[in-house]
């Protein structure tokens, strides 16, 4: 682990998991997270090569789930191999922090840009199916989604610096699983206080905001819904925004919660990290005839 002084103080360049108060479940955990994690790999990435084979799934909504679905790629796979080596060896330092931080924060707000932006999708259909094609035309989507990304990785790479150059206590034994903004402030031996609100200015614009796009949106699509008199027409308007609403309150309510103890916020985070990204994919290979018809159409071609 690899550590520089400046000034008699220290500043992290990696540091020691603290994850092995649980001996007896690192083998279970050890299989278990390789399951899910091949599952996500498998998922994710069907998603990705049939939303780009099929030219009946060109569409906006699966134009930004294919975005979806390869960030929870990136995020999973810059958090779990690192993961799987430590609970497979008794060696639980990690030397990759700086890219676990950098990935965590800017991929994490960009999935609720990427959501927000699915949301007013639907919101287009449902609500102003006439208008759909100018609303959500092929050109304002490739702007939107490189948008999505960009702004949020930028902003990340301000964020990250201004915590890694905090001067951390001696010691760099952190009591969780991978390297997160909460948990490498607490090592700081410094105030805080100017890197905690800067934090929480960029959660409101990367997290509030679009929350409450969605928010906003399935408002009125719940309106437009309600409006419909035809039973038949509320189950299909609805069918085109469930996969995605589920999506969303996944997202909302399986947050780690902050006020938790710490093996509990432990193994909720590790469930978070680990377990909503399968869910995204499932839900949508599963929920979705469009899916499902395409990849035995793909897999029908190959073989």
């Amino acid at each position: 682990m690899g550590m520089v002084r400046s000034n008699n103080e220290n500043y992290l360049t990696g540091f020691v998991l603290g994850f092995s108060d649980y001996l007896q479940l690192q083998k279970v955990l050890f299989v278990v997270i390789s399951i899910l994690y091949l599952l996500t790999i498998w998922g994710n990435t069907t998603i990705i090569l049939v939303s780009h084979l099929e030219p009946k799934l060109q569409t906006p909504m699966y134009f930004f789930l294919s975005h979806l679905s390869f960030l929870d790629l990136c995020f999973t796979s810059s958090i779990i191999p690192q993961l799987l080596v430590n609970l497979g060896s008794s060696d639980t330092s990690i030397s990759d922090c700086v890219v676990q931080l950098y990935i965590s924060l800017a991929l994490g707000s960009t999935e609720c840009i990427l959501l927000a932006m699915m949301s007013y999708d639907r919101y287009a259909a449902v609500c102003h199916p006439l208008h759909y094609a100018f609303l959500m035309s092929p050109q304002l989507c490739h702007i939107l989604a490189p948008l999505a990304w960009l702004s949020r990785v930028a902003t990340t790479l301000k964020q990250s610096t201004l915590i890694l150059w905090l001067p951390f206590c001696s010691h760099h034994h952190v009591d969780h699983f991978l390297c997160e903004v909460s948990v490498l402030i607490k090592l700081a031996c410094a105030d805080t206080t100017f890197n905690e609100a800067e934090f929480f200015v960029a959660n409101i614009l990367f997290l509030f905001m679009p929350v409450s796009l969605v928010l906003f949106s399935y408002g009125y699509i719940a309106k437009a819904v309600l409006r419909i008199k035809s039973a038949t027409g509320r189950k299909k308007a609805f069918g085109t925004c469930s996969s995605h609403l589920m999506v969303v309150i996944i997202f909302m309510y399986l947050q780690p919660a902050k006020s938790r103890s710490k093996g509990q916020g432990k193994f909720v985070s590790l469930f978070y990290t680990v377990v909503t990204t399968i869910l995204n994919s499932l839900i949508y290979t599963l929920r979705k005839k469009d899916i499902k018809g395409a990849l035995q159409k793909v897999l029908g071609k190959m073989l």
